[in-house]
């Protein structure tokens, strides 16, 4: 019985850590060790950062709304809270794209939602 010798396997193994860390700098993109502690690390970091993306642009959207909706008199938590009572479910990255490129339609919005405002805070 003949054994098994894994040298090529081996090779391929490290062959591909070192074209997934290529642009990778110093040892981490150069030495096998280095470059596969570093490979696991940017791996677990990409798996938790398209969570945390999700979270970036919804904090995004909010304060773009937030912005456009205190030049015209109206705090975010009241044009969310008029549009809600009002039955208007859009979400917040449409709203911060209206608020961008159509304030026409996003001033309808904030017409809508000043309706359901009590009198005092109305001009708040």
């Amino acid at each position: 019985m003949a054994r098994v010798k894994r040298g090529m396997m081996s090779l391929k193994k490290r062959r591909k850590v070192l074209k997934a860390v290529k642009g990778f700098r110093g040892a981490r993109g150069t030495t096998y060790k280095a470059a596969n502690e570093a490979l696991l690390h940017s791996l677990i970091y990409a798996f938790r950062d398209r969570r945390v993306r999700k979270r970036d642009f919804r904090a995004l959207w909010i304060t773009r709304i937030n912005a456009a909706a205190r030049q015209e008199g109206l705090s975010y938590s009241r044009l969310m809270s008029g549009l809600k009572k009002e039955g208007l479910a859009i979400n917040r990255k449409v709203l911060a794209d209206l608020a961008i490129n159509d304030q026409a339609a996003f001033a309808k919005l904030l017409e809508i939602a000043k309706k359901h405002q009590p009198k005092a805070a109305a001009g708040v």
